[in-house]
């Protein structure tokens, strides 16, 4: 982005090199120090805006979606965690932060990426929870409906299990699914942009909830019971 494009305040939109190697980090990370199951990759489109809308239960989330992706992937991840090494790392990886309090930047720098043809990974849920997607937000949508995206719903499991921490890491070689469900076109005429959203959050709800409770029925690998945002 140039200077004169920061000072009109335009959002940053990350460069489309930095997924290109931190699918490498993501992969190590899901096959080598986890034993990652992925089902579905096929489902994901090669080219074209595409926003892969994932259920949420742990930290590592993110890296994980990152590596079993098909294509690279621009993550929006909470701003608290864009400071010191990590920070660093999660900026040259091309992820983008997002402040829950003010999401719309970005929103804006993760539509740029879908108008140049790009992919970018969400957690519809807002935070991690139990991972049932029963409740998504509308980031995700109005996304997909102003970037004219499809939308790739994603179950993960085995991240986290019953009494664990969502801040904490899956024990070495721990078996963890992914699988893919097949895209939806959330594209909506006739009516307000408003209502396309609302529309399209629902489908994107569905969607998910129905390919995690499948995806738990295929595998046997279940979410966990307790939900960490009841106790805070």
């Amino acid at each position: 982005m140039s200077r004169a494009a920061s000072a009109a305040g335009e959002p940053h939109v990350p460069s489309a090199r930095g997924p290109a190697w931190a699918r490498w980090v993501g992969w190590f990370l899901a096959h080598v120090v986890w034993d990652t199951r992925v089902t579905g990759a096929e489902r994901v489109p090669r080219g074209g805006p595409v926003v892969l809308a994932a259920n949420h239960l742990t930290l590592i989330d993110g890296p994980l979606l990152v590596g079993v992706a098909p294509r690279g992937l621009h993550v929006l991840v909470k701003s608290e965690l864009f400071h010191g090494v990590v920070g660093g790392f999660l900026r040259a990886a091309g992820q983008i932060p997002v402040d829950r309090t003010m999401a719309r930047p970005a929103l804006q720098a993760a539509l740029g990426v879908l108008r140049r043809g790009g992919a970018v990974g969400i957690f519809p849920e807002g935070t991690r929870g139990r991972g049932t997607a029963e409740q998504v937000r509308a980031g995700a949508a109005w996304l997909a409906v102003n970037g004219g995206a499809l939308v790739v719903p994603v179950a993960i499991l085995g991240t986290r299990r019953t009494g664990e921490s969502p801040h904490g890491l899956p024990g070495l070689r721990r078996r963890v699914v992914v699988e893919f469900g097949e895209p939806i076109d959330v594209a909506c005429t006739g009516v307000s942009r408003r209502e396309a959203i609302d529309r399209a959050a629902e489908s994107i709800r569905a969607a998910m909830g129905d390919l995690v409770a499948t995806a738990q029925e295929r595998t046997g690998v279940r979410l966990p019971a307790d939900d960490p945002r009841a106790t805070v």
